[in-house]
């Protein structure tokens, strides 16, 4: 350590940073800013503050004067490092252009999670990082120029998410009241039910007190839902967070199988959260402009065959009821081909809009 005056100049057991990992950049602000403000922080108060380590502070402090060349001294008497330029901060300059759009970017894209408990929290944090890149010449120029339109969106109670959280993070059981729809088209049964839809089967609610065990939370269309093995049915199921209420924690811990990752039985396709464990072969007949289904990729094993009316999608699929919802959505330009389960319920729904429409 090497001493001049009040002022310390080196620590030599600062090791600079060669290079400074992403994380570690607005850590470099917050220190920039503490400083900045004459407060007189030293390396102590700022890895409790910003619940780092003391080197790791150090190490930032040390890049900051011989690789940014911040001018840190650090004062004796106020026990603190300070700027010998007033009027320094440190400058964004070595932040690209990509960098600011890239961040820029995961703060639009955060809308897609408004209304969800961590929208505000992760949004402050995205803030904090890219507020102090922001100056005369590091505008915000994509603010209205790349924009995320707004979808319809489910509201999640913030208390039962944070418990959800809490269980999923300490491994604990918890209980609530589940508000499920009984109907003959239900979108996430464990197995399919391979008798013909009962179109004249009317909806009705029920109330189910559930006690499980916490897997994951899963995001799918602006809406939450919860990957959980159910104590009481020896088996997983999927739970929308929008229908729970009254959760509570229990003092139960449970261990995580080795496969309990949803990701290993959602299958080779791509149309949204469903359980089911039963593969199917589809084949869609899509007609008129099909560009929308060329320009996109359904599943693993998607194959296109040329018609004369249009083309033919073919895949491998558990998603059973998520691929009728969405041939139900592109009807009449979508028609299912096979399986023949798939072709009986969309017929049967398809006549009961009918006779809807007709009155």
């Amino acid at each position: 350590m090497l001493v001049e005056g009040k002022y310390l100049v080196y620590h030599n057991d600062m090791q600079p940073r060669k290079k400074l990992p992403k994380t570690a950049l607005p850590r470099l602000f917050f220190i920039d800013k503490e400083i900045g403000a004459g407060k007189y922080p030293n390396a102590p108060s700022l890895a409790q503050q910003y619940e780092t380590s003391i080197s790791s502070i150090n190490r930032d402090i040390a890049y900051m004067r011989d690789m940014l060349g911040a001018p840190i001294a650090y004062d004796f008497y106020k026990k603190g490092f300070y700027y010998t330029e007033k009027t320094y901060r440190l400058a964004a300059a070595y932040a690209t252009a990509d960098d600011l759009l890239a961040l820029g970017m995961a703060k639009d894209l955060l809308e897609l999670y408004k209304n969800t408990p961590i929208h505000e929290a992760a949004l402050n944090l995205l803030e904090n990082i890219s507020a102090p890149l922001r100056d005369e010449k590091n505008t915000e120029w994509f603010k209205d120029r790349i924009v995320i339109p707004k979808t319809a969106y489910v509201v999640v109670n913030p208390e039962i998410w944070n418990c959800i959280v809490e269980s999923l993070r300490k491994n604990k059981v918890i209980t609530f009241e589940y508000l499920s729809a009984q109907t003959g088209f239900a979108f996430f049964e464990s197995e399919e039910n391979e008798t013909e839809l009962n179109s004249k089967t009317k909806a009705h609610e029920k109330i189910n007190i559930r006690r499980v065990r916490p897997y994951q939370l899963l995001f799918d269309q602006r809406a939450w839902y919860l990957y959980a093995y159910d104590e009481d049915k020896s088996d997983t199921r999927i739970f929308s967070l929008s229908r729970i209420s009254s959760v509570i924690l229990t003092e139960k811990t449970f261990s995580m199988p080795k496969d309990f990752d949803y990701r290993k039985i959602e299958g080779t396709s791509y149309f949204g959260i469903y359980k089911s464990e039963k593969p199917y072969s589809f084949k869609i007949a899509i007609t008129g402009d099909t560009r929308w289904v060329r320009e996109r990729i359904w599943a693993e094993d998607q194959q296109i065959k040329e018609t004369k009316n249009g083309i033919e999608l073919s895949f491998t699929s558990n998603q059973f009821n998520k691929v009728l919802e969405w041939i139900l959505f592109q009807t009449p330009r979508a028609k299912p081909l096979s399986p023949k389960l798939l072709v009986n319920r969309w017929t049967q729904l398809i006549q009961e809009a009918a006779a809807i429409a007709q009155g």
